[in-house]
């Protein structure tokens, strides 16, 4: 009886872990899902040594791409693009359009925010002025002292009878203090989460997060960045808030924005998206007006587009990279973009700071610091902590908005980067990084431990997921 059991057991599981082989084989073919080594072995050896365990967390967490729906678009054909296409930019816009992106657009009054109070300002005044519509999506929304000011702002303006939509993460809803929505509903506006970690788990959705801000008023104005609505962002209790990059502009980039949430609305709401009305003509600008992309990255999109401009543009470096970022765990391919830039003479800098808000992500970055730093890289760390994302490549290309340098930021979340591809744009972000430097100090790499050569190998091995 024991043998005929043990054969019986044994039979069970040998089902359940093929079983589970065969749902992640196909998931991944069908799907096309991209995935690092580390983290395609993971999955195997856990199928098939724990299927019991594994296969419950992969239908759960496992996808990483969802059905493609494209936005619409204003791309141009390649055939006819201008000559320019042969410059960092104009390689740039070009992939772009390959990936389905929109096509480059206008805006103008491009301002970036100085601190957290220029921020808070700047907010409060697209909202103040709005006189159709105001549309937020963010990843967290706190019940603090600016999170409940913000949204007493907001119903004020929904009771004036503006429009007023406000989508939230639903796992970034419950980070920090929870704020009460119900008085923002009550005074008409709508309020959404994007996939409650709870809802439909078997969806294989909950590991998926809506990591975009962005802020857009008559489908005119655009504030954008990597701030969230949180005192900490803006101004904490001792006045110091963390460092972090906002900005602001108007026109037609800021209406594709307004495309963007509704996409994104439709998602989280499964409803009808409200279909924004264009702006009005604005006035002829001069040849030389301002023009940027929105890089939209993340499940929604077939390709990992932010990741795929960024080690594109690595390598066709020819002068320097400057990067901002609050957590540094990059995979091995966009590593080496940047060692190998280094290696042919680019300057590179990064900026992250000394301590972080992820304990996990800062001790899981020196082995990439290291390899960095030993190519010749100029690592900077802040003593303050810095939220800004932020890459200049060239001089030619400003990358600004709402995804780190790490894997699930570049894999898994839901971003949105802006490009900016004018010089007198490009050099107004590369001022605004190199301001932050003065009080940084340079990053000494040292020779790990063996205890933490397996710590920070057991935390890159999961990095793609977690």
């Amino acid at each position: 009886m024991i043998g005929n059991s043990t054969i019986h057991w044994f039979t069970i599981h040998e089902l359940i872990a093929t079983l589970g082989l065969v749902i992640y084989v196909m998931a991944s073919h069908t799907l096309q899902i991209r995935r690092s080594p580390s983290a395609a072995i993971a999955w195997v050896v856990a199928l098939l040594l724990l299927p019991y365990v594994a296969l419950p967390l992969y239908l759960t967490f496992g996808q990483r791409k969802l059905q493609v729906c494209r936005l619409p678009t204003t791309r141009r054909a390649l055939e006819g693009q201008d000559p320019g296409v042969d410059t960092l930019a104009g390689r740039a816009r070009q992939l772009a359009s390959i990936m389905g992106l929109p096509a480059e657009a206008g805006f103008h009054h491009l301002n970036l925010h100085a601190d957290g109070r220029q921020a808070l300002r700047a907010l409060q005044q697209m909202i103040d002025q709005a006189t159709v519509s105001i549309d937020i999506c963010t990843f967290q929304f706190s019940g603090d002292a600016v999170g409940a000011e913000m949204c007493a702002r907001l119903a004020r303006r929904a009771r004036e009878g503006i429009r007023v939509r406000v989508l939230v993460d639903g796992l970034g809803n419950y980070l920090g203090r929870r704020c009460d929505f119900k008085s923002l509903s009550a005074a008409g506006a709508q309020v959404a989460w994007f996939v409650p970690p709870l809802s439909n788990p078997m969806r294989g959705r909950s590991n998926l997060r809506n990591h975009r801000k962005m802020v857009i008023s008559d489908s005119q104005r655009l504030w954008s960045g990597g701030r969230n609505i949180a005192a900490q962002y803006f101004t904490d209790r001792g006045g110091h808030a963390w460092i972090d990059l906002t900005f602001d502009l108007c026109g037609e980039l800021a209406f594709q924005a307004q495309q963007q949430f509704e996409h994104d609305w439709t998602f989280a709401t499964q409803g009808e998206a409200w279909v924004a009305k264009a702006a009005p003509p604005a006035p002829a600008l001069p040849a030389t007006h301002s023009s940027g992309q929105l890089i939209s990255s993340g499940p929604d999109q077939k390709d990992d587009t932010f990741y795929t401009l960024l080690v594109s543009s690595f390598f066709l470096a020819r002068q320097r990279i400057l990067a901002v970022t609050p957590y540094f765990v990059p995979d091995p391919t966009l590593l080496m973009s940047l060692t190998l830039a280094v290696r042919r003479g680019v300057h590179v800098d990064l900026v992250l700071p000394r301590k972080s808000n992820h304990r996990l992500a800062d001790m899981a970055r020196h082995r990439a610091l290291r390899e960095l730093s030993a190519a010749g890289a100029r690592v900077w760390l802040l003593p303050e902590m810095m939220h800004a994302k932020l890459v200049v490549i060239d001089d030619e290309v400003a990358l600004a908005g709402s995804a780190n340098l790490d894997q699930r930021s570049l894999f898994i979340n839901y971003e949105l980067m802006v490009a900016f591809y004018g010089k007198n744009d490009v050099r107004l972000f590369a001022d605004w990084a190199a301001s932050c430097l003065p009080e940084a100090e340079l990053y000494q790499a040292r020779a790990p431990r063996l205890w933490q050569e397996i710590a920070e190998g057991m935390l890159l091995w999961l990095a793609f997921q977690l």
